[in-house]
């Protein structure tokens, strides 16, 4: 089969593995209490946390294939699409996933935070891979988390569990951070990349039609999303992507001014449209306007 599944609610989720429902809005499915499962491709309207203690599927993601092993942590966000395609096929798995609906987080403080969880809307082969630690560290939230929800609801228990969750995803986040630094040499180069990308850019002219280099567009060619390549890019340089590109603008504006081409020629060919918004980055990266610049290079002289 190879319909899409809709997954508006957690509850839509639930029925279809088996589990029970005690909260409209949250659940934490432990996998080895309804396994076997069919597998589905699933377009959510709800977010979602997965991670398996022993898998080895070919799971569609995002835009490609991820084989998923254990250890994985892979997040879905509403609009997002997740899963393998039913083949009719029952699977054994253990492990355990979090939904929850965006509605619990009406009005409280993670409603307008949780866009900052850039893990969100990483590409599949960005997927988190967790230590042994770490694994631990969500099964026991994960536990907690079912306890809680399998409580008589009382009038603390939705700030408890949007708590929860914050916990979870800080925790994810933290994970994350440790998975750059100890992938630090492939970080490094992928500045190499990211500084040749930049280069390439210039050299064959590709300003003229496309502007500045944006960080979309060094993401997509050195096939990353905007937020992981972004997230990368502030852990190995303590800086955005943004500013590692507008420094690099300035650097070539400042080569072009000092051998002598005028400021609006060097505005036009690094890209800028108008030759105050070259000025403008310029004073701001600097600190002095390129004008000054140009009359500070002379007084060297």
């Amino acid at each position: 089969m190879n319909r899409i599944q809709k997954v508006k609610n957690v509850s839509d989720y639930c029925h279809y593995v088996g589990a029970v429902v005690h909260h409209p809005l949250i659940c934490v499915i432990n996998f080895a209490e309804v396994s076997p499962i069919r597998h589905s491709l699933n377009n959510y309207s709800i977010y979602g946390i997965f991670f398996h203690d022993e898998a080895d599927i070919d799971l569609e993601y995002g835009r490609g294939i991820y084989d998923y092993k254990k250890g994985t942590v892979i997040c879905v966000a509403p609009g997002q699409i997740g899963g393998k395609k039913d083949n009719g096929e029952w699977v054994n798995l253990t492990g355990w996933a979090l939904l929850f609906h965006p509605d619990l987080l009406q009005g409280t403080p993670l409603e307008k935070s949780i866009s900052d969880y850039s893990f969100f809307d990483y590409r599949v082969n960005e997927a988190l891979h967790m230590t042994e630690e770490e694994h631990m560290v969500l099964v026991s939230l994960m536990q907690q988390i079912q306890a809680e929800i399998e409580r008589k609801h009382d009038s603390l228990q939705n700030a408890i569990l949007v708590n929860y969750i914050e916990l979870v995803l800080n925790f994810c986040r933290r994970f994350y951070n440790r998975q750059f630094l100890t992938r630090k040499l492939g970080n490094t180069d992928i500045l190499i990349k990211f500084d040749s990308l930049l280069r390439d850019y210039f050299e064959q002219n590709r300003q003229a039609s496309l502007g500045l280099p944006s960080v979309q567009y060094c993401a997509d060619k050195l096939c990353m999303s905007p937020n992981y390549f972004g997230d990368l890019i502030k852990k190995t340089t303590g800086d955005t992507a943004g500013n590692y590109i507008r420094r690099h603008v300035i650097q070539r504006a400042k080569n072009a001014l000092a051998a002598g081409t005028g400021i609006a020629q060097v505005a036009y060919g690094l890209g800028f449209e108008y030759s105050q918004h070259f000025s403008k980055m310029f004073k701001k990266e600097t600190g002095i306007t390129p004008s000054a610049y140009c009359k500070n290079l002379q007084k060297r002289e």
